[in-house]
């Protein structure tokens, strides 16, 4: 059974079982896409698990009309939940002074090491690189952002949805041109919307 068929399957099921299953089976693609896209800023704050969690929420809640009307496939529908969770997740953060990210202030400043659990795990172990391999790999990673920087902002979103969410060309190109017809100028949160 092709996993189209299977999809297909469970959204006829109306038990809690196969709605879990559904949800279950695009939960790593998900968790990349909003990996991908979450604000830098957000990152100590919300897990991407949260935002899945929010936009499965959703999706249970608004099953019953995409059964009804599925005017797209079900893993796109899945993956449009979650980037609208995304951009609400990033909005309520971002959008209240009080609670602003980009104005807290560590309370630990200078006082403890700056590194992580898992920075000082990897010295111990001895796997971080070498200085000159540092050096090497930061060069490359120059390069490789100019060269990103160089492409237009559709090829960037066809490589960010073809390599890191792993979509189908037929599933990038319909994300595309949504993306493209859905989205205002004006509307447009720069960590969400890339």
């Amino acid at each position: 059974m092709s996993e189209k068929d299977d999809t297909a399957t469970l959204l006829q099921r109306t038990d809690g079982e196969a709605v879990e299953e559904l949800l279950n089976r695009h939960r790593l693609r998900l968790r990349r896409m909003v990996e991908l896209r979450i604000s830098p800023v957000l990152k100590g704050r919300v897990d991407a698990s949260d935002v899945i969690q929010e936009a499965f929420v959703e999706a249970w809640r608004r099953l019953d009309a995409y059964r009804k009307n599925p005017t797209m496939p079900f893993f796109l529908w899945l993956r449009f939940l979650t980037r609208q969770k995304l951009f609400t997740i990033h909005q309520r953060h971002t959008g209240v002074r009080a609670r602003d990210p980009r104005r807290e202030v560590s309370l630990y400043e200078g006082a403890l090491p700056g590194a992580s659990s898992e920075a000082l795990a990897f010295q111990l172990l001895g796997q971080l690189p070498s200085p000159s391999e540092a050096a090497i790999r930061a060069e490359l990673q120059l390069r490789l952002q100019e060269g990103l920087d160089a492409l237009e902002p559709e090829d960037r979103e066809i490589l960010a949805l073809r390599h890191f969410e792993q979509l189908t060309s037929a599933e990038a190109a319909r994300e595309i041109n949504t993306s493209a017809r859905a989205r205002p100028p004006s509307a447009t949160c720069a960590p969400c919307a890339a």
